[in-house]
């Protein structure tokens, strides 16, 4: 074709007739160019880089192509005959590409279209993936009609913006993904979450926004430097984006906080086991430079619309479930809840009064017993602090010991408790060991073994009466440190346990280097042990085996049951701790019990161990048919709860319970005495990360908007009682059950 030819579609040779000028206009114009002027102009035109042309026929084939544009293909590509939209690839954003309309379909609509920018393709790539061309072009193409209006295909002009392009391309990625990791930054993914909210809310969707921050990670910093800890963040980014759930999206929003954007996710229970997953994957050990590092995380969980439909309520509903993950001990997630506000004004208040509670008296010291695994004789105690708050009456230690760690009151705390510890044992008779918990920031003081010194001193305690507890996560810091640690309290005296073996970070090879005198085998691997199919006790007999082979005694924790407690004794295991013995007491019991002479503990608990049940005393929705109920749930499992309210409800019933912030379980009457119901659910609850449990999914707002409600996050409130005043019509017959106030003992009708 030529240039000739594309001079004609933009109006040469035989362009449309145009009025003349008169003769005053003449003078006053550029004098007259030929046609050969014309065309060697756009021939100099096209032999340079400011622009070429472009041609195709009737059916998008390309017929004519500048010579210095053809040499950005493959010299021996054909491309002539081609498709258009087979050679070039439209790009509207290099990040997200397809988002702009295809070449192909702008072809076919045979309209005019300008400054589009394309990417050439490779040969063989497929029209829906993304190009992976080094060329990008800005086309613009105008339609051809012949003298009959028939269409004849296409004409136009390409320049190449390669250069300006790239450079384009490298300061938006400046400005929206992370330079060290290479995810989005704090800028992009907050625009990518009030997309997909906006999305979400006109599709009635749902999004979960996962918050994820490093524990430990400053203490890498400090001990290795900041270039380690860069290279640690690159291998987090890297684990993520190995195990992140399929078509989120990840970015690192600063320091050592990362998040997650979950589109169409709102299933509890996968978002559960997703945290869980990458809590596991983050805390294996990194290789950097030659050294280990061992870090954590705590994930905080937010799902729209339930628990906010505006980026940032999703976003600081988010950030509370991290910090409540936090406060539970890192290492754990947390769904958001809407008590978590409350939650977090509780924490404040609680870190005030610690300040003032052992000045106060407020704190005191139990004392659990550790007895022989087969003759139940008791051969040591486990001290644990209790608080027993003026106002909010006792406060559980895994409430305040997490506040007492991140507001630097752990080191006093810790203090107070190896000096009492030490005074009381030195008072009862017989060398029966006291062992003290020591956490992994008290660990990590270089005045430790000094508060431990001070302690034996004043108290008069031996050494060798003294034991201390120390969990898993001491290995996370620097291997250099810990052992000189371990080193100064070996030269103290005093024996050194490892707690919840099994469940934190430390590989076998710590066993060998670390000098401890017992290890301590965590709950999690005794509950149920009868019962699981014989894992659990296997996990536990490799664990006494192993402690054998190194001369360390053995501690199986949390035994509550009686089968439990059968099966642990059969193994190689030497002593057993739990409540099938006996809770934490005080002080002047434990005296009591040890001058009496009666050294032998009687084990008392249920015949098999149970699924872990929560007693409960809130009030819940109940749902038969069309009527609304209120009742008392007594406690919860996993798999049923026990409510108490309704009169005479026979055996088979189904019912619908309402938990609450949109939780609705089916379930079915399985055990009914009077007032009081056993409900077997016909869909098992998830964990909430919290140590509670929750349902897999929710009634979404949308849902409720649908019968007149208004669009919001879900309140605390029963929403089927709600749904109910809001929708049309009113139920219909009579109620089936009498209910029972069960605060004031008056029965009514529902």
């Amino acid at each position: 074709m030529g240039v000739r030819g594309i001079w004609k579609g933009f109006g040469g040779e035989h362009a449309e007739p145009v009025r003349v000028p008169d003769a005053e206009e003449a003078a006053s114009l550029v004098p007259a160019v030929s046609d050969a002027e014309r065309l060697d102009l756009l021939g100099s035109l096209e032999s340079s880089d400011l622009t070429w042309f472009w041609a195709t026929d009737s059916g998008g084939r390309l017929t004519y192509l500048s010579p210095r544009a053809r040499a950005q293909f493959q010299p021996d590509r054909a491309i002539f005959g081609k498709p258009l939209a087979d050679l070039v690839q439209t790009i509207q954003d290099p990040d997200d590409p397809g988002e702009g309309k295809p070449i192909s379909f702008m072809l076919s609509a045979r309209s005019s279209f300008t400054e589009m920018v394309v990417g050439l393709k490779d040969e063989g790539e497929d029209a829906g993936k993304r190009t992976g061309a080094n060329s990008w072009w800005l086309l613009t193409g105008r339609p051809q009609f012949d003298r009959k209006r028939e269409f004849s295909g296409y004409r136009g002009i390409v320049q190449d913006i390669t250069a300006t392009y790239k450079e384009e391309r490298r300061k938006s990625r400046l400005a929206t993904f992370d330079a060290l990791t290479g995810l989005a930054n704090r800028h992009r993914m907050s625009q990518r979450l009030a997309a997909a909210l906006n999305a979400s809310k006109v599709e009635k969707r749902s999004c979960a926004l996962l918050m994820l921050d490093l524990d430990r990670f400053k203490q890498v910093n400090d001990t290795l430097g900041h270039p380690a800890g860069d290279e640690l963040l690159k291998q987090v980014s890297q684990r993520l984006q190995r195990i992140a759930p399929a078509g989120s999206e990840i970015g690192r929003i600063g320091g050592d906080e990362f998040q997650l954007i979950v589109p169409d996710m709102d299933d509890r229970g996968k978002l559960g086991d997703c945290a869980n997953r990458m809590i596991q994957m983050l805390s294996q050990p990194y290789s950097i430079d030659g050294s280990r590092a061992i870090i954590g995380t705590s994930v905080g969980i937010a799902i729209a619309p339930y628990d906010g439909i505006e980026p940032d309520e999703l976003v600081k509903a988010a950030d509370l479930a991290l910090y409540a993950a936090k406060g539970g001990g890192r290492g754990q997630f947390r769904f958001y809840s809407n008590d978590l506000k409350e939650t977090a004004e509780d924490r404040r208040e609680i870190e005030e009064d610690l300040r003032d509670a052992i000045a106060a008296g407020q704190l005191e010291m139990h004392y659990q017993p550790q007895v022989g695994a087969r003759d139940h004789v008791v051969r040591g105690f486990e001290a644990l602090m209790r608080w027993d708050h003026p106002e909010h009456g006792p406060i559980s230690p895994a409430t305040f010991i997490p506040i007492a760690e991140q507001s630097n009151l752990i080191d006093g705390l810790g203090s107070w408790a190896l000096q009492q510890a030490c005074i009381d044992a030195a008072h009862w008779p017989g060398d029966l060991p006291v062992s003290v918990n020591v956490s992994a920031r008290q660990f990590l003081n270089e005045d430790l073994p000094a508060v431990v010194k001070t302690a034996l001193s004043k108290s008069g305690l031996p050494p060798s009466r003294l034991e201390l507890e120390i969990t898993e996560s001491v290995f996370m810091g620097d291997v250099g440190s810990t052992q000189a640690m371990f080193a100064q309290l070996r030269k103290l005296g005093v024996k050194l346990a490892l707690d919840d073996f099994g469940t934190g970070y430390s590989s076998l090879s710590y066993l060998r280097k670390a000098p401890f005198d017992k290890i301590k085998i965590d709950q999690s691997f005794v509950r149920g042990c009868a019962q699981d199919g014989g894992t659990g006790t296997a996990i536990i007999q490799a664990i006494a085996s192993l402690a054998g082979a190194m001369n360390m005694t053995t501690t199986a924790e949390g035994v509550e049951a009686m089968d439990e407690l059968a099966s642990v004794s059969s193994l190689d295991i030497d002593l057993v701790q739990g409540f099938i013995f006996s809770r934490a007491v005080s002080h002047e019991e434990v005296l009591e019990k040890l001058c009496s002479g009666e050294l032998r503990y009687e084990p008392v608990g249920p015949a098999r161990h149970r699924s872990g049940r929560r007693t409960l005393f809130r009030r819940v929705g109940v749902v038969h048919e069309d009527h609304h109920y209120v009742a008392m749930l007594r406690d919860l499992s996993r798999t049923g709860a026990r409510i108490e309210g309704l009169l005479d409800v026979p055996i088979g019933t189904e019912l619908v319970l309402d938990l609450g912030e949109g939780q609705i379980v089916v379930g079915r009457v399985r055990r009914s005495q009077d007032a009081t119901q056993g409900i077997e659910f016909e869909v098992p609850l998830v964990s909430d990360g919290a140590g509670g449990l929750c349902t897999r999914h929710r009634v979404s707002p949308y849902m409720l908007a649908a019968i007149g409600m208004p669009l919001r996050a879900l309140g605390s409130g029963h929403h089927l009682a709600a749904a109910a005043a809001g929708s049309a019509g009113s139920p219909s017959g009579r109620p089936r059950f009498m209910q029972v106030d069960v605060g004031g003992g008056a029965a009514r009708a529902g």
